[in-house]
């Protein structure tokens, strides 16, 4: 299946001898809507790519960073979504706010992460570039582009690939990619995807600065998965669904795996932050990392205290159509998104308030994701429980929350989908309300359908 442009795509240039040895792009996987699962009821509403982390899209943060690093001329994202409205919209302006040119490539399915980009492969070597990124789309960094392009150039030769990794503590690293690299030269010898035992404490972020010949170790895994249907005489009715089988590849299990200590992958390790967005309560955990941020990269996004507005305490954002009343108490960790109504004496921490939202007089809202257009009536109470990272370990991770323990709802934020109504004076504790709801009641530690 061809790419999907956007219908305001501009024309591409005709690049210079010079500019296509130094041309990059950038590659953005985005997944699919069955990779959404942990985000509802949010993503029944918008692509989770498209949700607002820290006022503004989570996509939005990669193409920033990727606009910032000279000489990258494009950037494809590669994923699943059935084109829609929200897509083209968001990429359009993205277009013409970073003045780069972005293409949405769509897979007929899910082809996995190194699947995705053998298919595309033609378009991501259009133009001859010198190297391109890839990076996961759930990922919250600060983006460190420019320093994995450095440390490339420094060892041309020998540093073809290249991949971010940070430290976890032991016991978190089991649930992510470990990296077993050379201390003076960070090439990496062993890597092992979600081990049973400890491997190390070095974990992979989920970025990657590739030159072109990646492909020719994909392609090796692609015939491999040829020859293995072959000898499947019990696949070979199945000619469709075979083929797709062949095309489904991972860069962690199948590419990073063999090429380690072979002397062509290299791990750049940063101690920046770093930390993925998988379920709606890591959401609220990346916005307050990127809050923090932007008193580097936008301090104009970042609320302050002035006479005649809200008492402002911590990192707030709050978008220029919002309505909040000068009674209310915003902070730490919030992130007020556009047209929302806020009303006398209502305080909010540690939430995201989506799109259209009222919270009436005297609400209280803690550790909450409140969906675009709900409301929330006088006194009411609407509050869930955090789950960051251990303050007192410099490298722990969130943890992957599981819906439910030992039976139970396991205690996390609440989460109102979009069109939510709740009623004046009532409580509503560590539940997950779908959209187009309107309670009557308290609830405590429900998912209420």
């Amino acid at each position: 299946m061809g790419p999907w442009l956007v219908p305001s795509c501009p024309e591409p240039k005709l690049l210079t001898a010079e500019d296509a040895a130094e041309m990059l792009k950038a590659v953005i996987l985005i997944g699919g809507p069955q990779k959404g699962t942990r985000f509802r009821p949010l993503s029944f509403e918008v692509p989770k790519p498209l949700f607002p982390v820290a006022g503004v899209p989570m996509l939005q943060h990669h193409i920033e960073a990727c606009s910032k690093v000279p000489n990258l001329k494009e950037i494809l994202l590669i994923g699943y979504y059935q084109p829609n409205e929200a897509l083209s919209r968001f990429l359009v302006t993205a277009q013409q706010e970073f003045k780069v040119a972005i293409r949405y490539l769509q897979e007929f399915s899910a082809l996995g992460t190194g699947g995705g980009i053998y298919h595309f492969r033609d378009q991501i070597l259009s133009g001859g570039p010198q190297a391109f990124f890839v990076m996961n789309a759930d990922v919250c960094c600060a983006f460190p582009l420019l320093q994995m392009l450095e440390f490339q150039k420094k060892h041309e030769e020998t540093h073809r690939y290249i991949m971010l990794g940070t430290t976890a503590n032991r016991t978190q690293s089991l649930n992510y990619g470990c990296i077993v690299a050379k201390a003076d030269t960070q090439e990496v010898l062993h890597y092992v995807e979600k081990p049973g035992t400890f491997v190390s404490d070095i974990i992979n972020c989920g970025i990657y600065l590739f030159s072109p010949s990646i492909f020719e170790h994909i392609a090796e895994v692609f015939k491999r998965n040829q020859q293995d249907l072959q000898l499947c005489s019990s696949c070979i009715s199945e000619e469709n669904s075979s083929w797709q089988r062949t095309e489904v590849i991972r860069l962690e299990q199948d590419i990073f795996t063999a090429l380690a200590g072979r002397g062509q992958l290299y791990v750049y390790k940063t101690d920046g932050f770093w930390s993925q967005i998988k379920s709606a309560g890591s959401a609220i955990y990346a916005s307050r990392l990127y809050l923090d941020q932007y008193h580097v990269t936008h301090p104009e996004r970042l609320a302050h205290n002035k006479a005649g507005a809200p008492v402002i305490l911590g990192n707030v954002y709050v978008h220029p159509t919002a309505n909040v009343d000068p009674t209310a108490v915003l902070g730490p960790n919030v992130s007020i998104g556009m047209g929302v109504t806020i009303g006398a004496g209502v305080r909010v921490r540690e939430s995201i308030i989506l799109h259209g939202a009222v919270l009436q007089d005297h609400s209280c809202v803690l550790n909450t994701i409140v969906g675009w257009d709900s409301s929330i009536g006088r006194w009411a109470r609407v509050e869930g429980t955090p789950s960051d990272p251990n303050p007192n370990d410099p490298y722990a991770k969130i943890d992957s929350e599981t819906l439910f323990r030992e039976g139970k709802l396991t205690p996390s934020i609440t989460i109102l989908g979009c069109n939510v109504s709740i009623p004046a004076e009532v409580v509503i504790l560590n539940s997950i309300v779908l959209p187009h709801k309107e309670l009557s009641r308290s609830f405590k530690n429900q998912i209420i359908l």
